[in-house]
């Protein structure tokens, strides 16, 4: 190898480590690097020996010194063990919202009651650290700072973070540029924008800001605004930020026409027309157009609804395009059941919930049992030229058997009603029906006990109105319901007369201490305008059961005949009272106390009051509670059972 090339290794070398840390006395025979730098290289002696290296090399590693220990070893924590931890200075930085976050998303939380070693400690600790600093400058706390230390307990080693909010920094401005084009409707986009110079800089306040915006502009109209993202901007020196959003809000717009996709199978255009709350020509809004999406789903016939605003050919107009996905339309549905004086029953109905588009459900329905058999077909169309109004046409044939009565009967029967469910809770709602029947009844003859059977053509002009002001239609908790209803019958049996069929119901709900709410509710019914004997047992008052005085059977309460059978009667009064308590998780305790009875006259007296007592027990499932109560008569008649259950969804009322 020639001299240029020798000293060229011995350069490399020493760079890249190759060569020993320390210059040491070359051995003979290896190349000299001259002490002269500037000597030319023919110059150089190859059997001279190196010159010194002083400042090149590092030391060797001591391998028998150990290495630093970790925070949680100099803290002399054993191999592994069970920890606590807390936070230190927050002070008022510690929001609960800032608590709340740092729990659900600490490691040290998450692990807490589980054995570490102190190189987990350590990392867990570093973690939460940056953690919280996090959301300390989330919070506006830009200047924070958070430092970890442990401490020796009596029982367990402490993980302390140690933090430091430092200043919260503060909006020194907020700007909504372009947000003037909105004309009149500028201060209401401001106002719902809601961020003001002296805020402080939180991020969650600047995206509900940010949320709120949007918001806003479809609820003013402008259903194709633009809303950029926001700008912060931090100043560390004055400890303030400024925030910029661009606003392009377009065109403040009205309503145009609704189009729906024509290979959909389930509905048109009109009839998405007729269940969408808006109208033509109304000012746009975007929450309305998420309303008809769910109320299009709710019908049950649609699996899908794509439901998008589209420029419209007005400059403001915006017109609603729909694309419906159809779902399967047949259901078939089984119910087997034992109650208290209705004995066991069995149910099987077919349901095709569009056989007369649109939303024209025709049912099937059989009920098999001990005590009732029945054939029936109904016609149903939802949403009949108006959200939420149904139109309902039946024709029954049932045979019934009460302790009261035995009936076979014809019906045929029509109305027109304003419906609440669980998924549109209506304030008001309202029936107008009408009703044809024919019906052979067996009951008996009060002063003889004597059985008769009579035959009954009864034609009635039923109506009814409810208010509902509760929070929630299966588990109110707050608020109160009233409802009102009339039905005005001519009965043709042996001659015609006329009388007049009035009840009352009145709820109400009280929240009285945390998971305790107090019910009660009243109820009061009159007919008017003929005897007891002469109306039909059908169509009279009866009392005693689930949905009426617990601990009684079925329509057991009120006068009887010689045969100790109830014979019903004209007018009733009833009342429950209930404490609906949460116990534990999704279950919860109902002691409840109820009274009613019937009465041959025109009004209730009051008098004669039967009562029952009982608890149930309620299972909250995500529809609604499910209801299993127990209960028993305080001052039975001769006959009545001791125990009574009753099992359903929902509460009793």
């Amino acid at each position: 190898m020639g001299r240029r090339g020798a000293l060229v290794c011995a350069v490399v070398g020493v760079m890249t480590g190759a060569v020993p840390a320390r210059a040491q006395q070359a051995p003979a025979g290896s190349v000299a690097v001259p002490a002269d730098p500037t000597a030319p290289l023919d110059e150089v002696d190859p059997t001279a020996p190196l010159a010194p290296l002083p400042d090149i090399g590092v030391d060797w590693p001591d391998l028998s010194a150990a290495p630093a220990a970790p925070v949680a070893e100099r803290a002399q924590i054993g191999a592994t063990t069970r920890y606590a931890w807390r936070i230190d200075g927050l002070d008022a930085a510690g929001t609960p919202l800032l608590r709340q976050r740092f729990q659900e998303l600490s490691v040290l939380a998450g692990n807490d009651g589980k054995e570490a070693n102190p190189a987990q400690l350590d990392r867990r600790a570093r973690q939460d650290a940056e953690l919280l600093l996090t959301l300390l400058k989330g919070e506006g706390y830009y200047d924070a700072s958070v430092a970890t230390r442990f401490e020796r307990a009596e029982k367990r080693p402490v993980v302390v973070l140690v933090a430091a909010p430092g200043s919260l920094y503060r909006f020194a401005g907020v700007t909504l540029a372009g947000v003037e084009a909105a004309g009149t409707k500028a201060q209401a986009l401001r106002d719902a924008f809601g961020v003001r110079p002296e805020d402080p800089v939180n991020s969650d306040a600047v995206a509900a800001a940010e949320a709120n915006l949007r918001t806003r502009a479809g609820e003013e109209g402008f259903a194709f605004a633009r809303i950029g993202d926001p700008q912060v901007v931090v100043d560390r020196s004055a400890q303030t930020a400024t925030l910029a959003v661009e606003v392009a809000p377009g065109t403040a717009r009205r309503f145009g026409r609704i189009t729906a996709n024509p290979d959909n199978r389930v509905f048109d255009a009109a009839h998405v027309a007729d269940i969408a709350r808006f109208r033509t020509g109304d000012s746009y809004e975007a929450s309305q157009l998420d309303d008809l999406r769910r109320a299009l789903v709710q019908t049950g016939l649609v699996s899908t609804a794509d439901v998008r605003a589209v420029p419209g050919a007005d400059p403001s107009v915006v017109d609603v395009a729909v694309r419906l996905e159809p779902a399967p339309p047949r259901t078939v549905a089984v119910e087997l059941g034992y109650g208290t004086g209705e004995g066991a029953r069995s149910e099987i109905s077919w349901t095709h919930r569009n056989l007369l588009p649109p939303e024209g459900a025709v049912t099937l329905r059989g009920v098999a049992g001990t005590r009732e058999q029945l054939g029936q077909i109904t016609y149903r169309r939802n949403n009949f030229h108006a959200r939420d109004r149904v139109l309902t046409a039946q024709f029954s044939a049932a045979h019934l058997l009460r302790d009261a009565f035995e009936a076979n009967t014809l019906s045929l029967s029509a109305a027109l009603e304003r419906q609440t469910n669980i998924f549109f809770q209506k304030t008001w709602t309202w029936s107008l029906g009408a009703e044809l029947v024919a019906s052979d009844e067996r009951d008996v003859i009060l002063a003889t006990g004597e059985p008769r059977r009579r035959t009954f053509l009864i034609g009635a002009l039923p109506t009814s109105l409810g208010y509902d002001g509760s929070d929630d239609l299966l588990n109110p908790t707050r608020g109160f319901r009233l409802a009102g209803r009339a039905s005005p019958e001519l009965s043709l049996q042996g001659s015609a007369f006329g009388y007049t069929r009035v009840q009352l119901d009145a709820s109400a709900y009280q929240p009285v201490a945390r998971g305790t709410v107090l019910a009660g509710r009243v109820r009061a019914g009159t007919i008017l305008g003929a005897p007891r004997d002469q109306i039909a047992p059908s169509r009279r008052f009866y009392a005693g059961g689930g949905a009426s005085v617990r601990g009684y059977g079925f329509q057991s309460i009120g006068p009887r005949d010689p045969n100790n059978d109830p014979i019903g009667g004209r007018s009733l009064a009833e009342f429950a009272v209930e404490a609906r308590i949460k116990a534990f998780g999704n279950f919860g305790v109902v002691p409840f106390f109820d009274g009613g009875n019937i009465y041959t006259g025109g009004l209730p007296d009051l008098t004669g009051f039967r009562y029952g007592a009982g608890i149930g027990v309620r299972y909250y499932s995500n529809f609604g509670p499910i209801r299993v109560d127990v209960g028993t008569p305080i001052n039975p008649q001769p006959g009545d059972s001791r125990l009574a259950v009753y099992v359903s969804l929902g509460q009793a009322f």
